[in-house]
């Protein structure tokens, strides 16, 4: 075979396997939430198949007050669950699923509100390492923010999960060398959105990528929040982004704003398989 030659089988053979790489199966959990779940979960749903990375499918529950024994998402099936879900209790067989499966190695991605769910559910608190509301308090765990360039574990009394009002605020990275914030700016601006404080948990094998001023002058804490973060839990992958809000409004800027989509696509394919092959780290600043 001479040089010419070779050189075209080459390229042939790695065109192929680009070609013949499956994209990733992810599954979107959603239907219920405070939140408007439509939107998001179809705004979610765009971004990971336009990506081409992945193959996205939706569960959705039943309605608030609905027998939710019906509700059996297969998340075998999928290499990364996105949860979009804030809402009723899931059956025992339901918990006991997902558990063997973040157990086993599935991957999750806590989106937003679903942070905010099965307060009382302690493995689920581990896996998602921080929370709000649905009555958190110091028996849920201790606050998690920066202070001084430190992490601080407050113990301190109080209800977990708050926001000030809506407001565009700078996102700084903590952990510049970890996959999923690799090549991203050192901090840029994210557009308006709801930014969580004091966010409480058993916070175990929790690594804080991320993080943005709670000013007091929009109603924060005065501090340094964890904004993104990855969690480990049995074999599995947990990225959690507080990221996201989605209401009633006509246009939802927190989400659809490259902050939002590089740092959920990036950190959706960590979940999933432990790397970021992605190269857009284009973030508006």
């Amino acid at each position: 075979m001479n040089t010419k030659a070779a050189v075209l089988t080459f390229f042939l053979f790695a065109w192929l396997q680009v070609m013949s790489k499956e994209p990733i199966r992810v599954l979107v959990v959603t239907g219920q939430n405070n939140h408007y779940w439509r939107e998001s979960a179809s705004i979610l749903t765009k971004y990971l198949n336009r990506s081409e990375l992945f193959k996205a499918d939706v569960a959705i529950s039943p309605g608030s007050g609905e027998d939710m024994s019906i509700f059996r998402p297969e998340f075998s099936n999928y290499k990364a669950v996105v949860l979009d879900y804030n809402g009723d209790e899931w059956s025992e067989e339901t918990k006991a699923a997902f558990l063997a499966y973040v157990k086993n190695g599935g991957g999750v991605v806590v989106y937003h509100a679903a942070d905010n769910s099965f307060p009382k559910w302690r493995e689920f608190n581990e896996i998602i390492g921080l929370g709000g509301w649905g009555d958190r308090s110091e028996a849920s765990g201790p606050y998690i923010y920066y202070k001084d360039g430190k992490l601080v574990r407050d113990n301190s009394a109080g209800p977990g999960g708050s926001h000030g009002s809506q407001h565009e605020f700078k996102i700084v990275a903590v952990e510049k060398e970890h996959p999923i914030m690799k090549g991203l700016p050192a901090s840029w601006t994210h557009a308006r959105d709801e930014l969580y404080d004091k966010l409480r948990g058993p916070a175990m094998n929790l690594t804080v990528l991320a993080t943005a001023f709670s000013a007091e002058d929009t109603g924060g804490t005065g501090r340094d929040e964890p904004v993104l973060m990855t969690v480990t839990w049995g074999a599995g992958r947990i990225f959690h982004t507080v990221l996201g809000h989605v209401g009633k409004e006509a246009k939802h800027p927190a989400v659809e704003c490259s902050s939002f989509e590089v740092t959920f696509l990036r950190g959706t394919e960590w979940a999933a398989t432990g790397a970021v092959t992605q190269t857009n780290t284009l973030i508006s600043k």
